[in-house]
């Protein structure tokens, strides 16, 4: 076989590599526990690292994951329809004021059931569902 370096810095080199590849399993065996432990085992002796505990941590919500949304502008129609239910809302209230007013005394008038708003109506929960016997 025809190596392109002499014989002897190849000697050279193969020493160095015997002697990191020795000197690495002394370390190895030197820092070695002296017992084997199974995956997840606690060391005996030493506790367990403390927990820790971030008292200004705060979850990540869509407006820190996105950015802050921006309020869009209302259209005309909107507002219109906002005033509206402002509107019909305080109408009712008064209803129920003069409804209360007018009744004899001892009897609770039982307030008027207002028209709720779509988005209000969208916004209720919806009844939890009955629970088949266990």
């Amino acid at each position: 076989m025809q190596w392109s370096m002499p014989p002897r810095v190849l000697q050279v080199v193969a020493v160095v590599i015997g002697l990191i590849s020795v000197s690495a399993f002394a370390a190895g065996v030197i820092n070695a526990p002296s017992r084997g432990r199974m995956p997840g085992e606690k060391v005996a002796g030493q506790a367990g690292g403390a927990a820790l505990v971030a008292t200004d941590a705060t979850p990540l919500g869509a407006d820190r994951i996105e950015g802050a949304t921006q309020a869009r502008e209302l259209t005309p129609e909107e507002k219109e329809k906002l005033e509206a239910d402002k509107e019909a809302k305080q109408e009712a209230d008064e209803a129920v004021k003069a409804a209360a007013a007018t009744a004899p005394p001892g009897v609770i008038a039982a307030p008027a059931p207002a028209a709720a708003s779509p988005a209000q109506a969208a916004a209720a929960p919806a009844p939890p569902p009955d629970e088949a016997p266990h």
